[in-house]
């Protein structure tokens, strides 16, 4: 994997093998954030690292950046669990269907988004588009 760094080393960007395509990554406030810069020459990819980190910076200096648990987090934390949880008192389709349900449909809708932001409009909009 190609990797270099920016800024002090407050931003990551990386391409991993067999890709094309550049990712970035930084720690605003403790948490890493990663995402596709959708770019493949290098020095594209620093400029767009380079403003990426900046308009973070001015976010987490307004209070614009949450620290929130993921609903991808809760998920993943669930899945975990579950099995325990029920300890036998469902069967495992049971179980195993739930696990699909999640997979399948709940955590590609909402899996980005803090826990704050899964409201009733977003029940209706996952409802809707379901």
């Amino acid at each position: 994997m190609e990797k270099h760094t920016i800024m002090g080393s407050k931003v990551h960007f990386y391409r991993r093998e067999n890709s094309r395509l550049w990712r970035r990554s930084t720690f605003p406030g403790g948490r890493n954030l990663r995402v596709s810069t959708k770019e493949n020459g290098l020095s594209r990819t620093r400029e767009f690292a380079e403003d990426w980190c900046m308009v973070l910076r001015g976010k987490l200096k307004r209070g614009e950046l949450k620290h929130e648990t993921t609903f991808n987090d809760a998920a993943e934390q669930f899945r975990r669990a579950y099995e325990l949880f029920t300890d036998g008192q469902r069967n495992a389709k049971y179980v195993q269907d739930h696990q699909s349900r999640l997979g399948n449909h709940l955590i590609p809708f909402f899996g980005e988004l803090d826990l704050s932001e899964v409201t009733t409009r977003k029940l209706q909009d996952y409802r809707i588009d379901a």
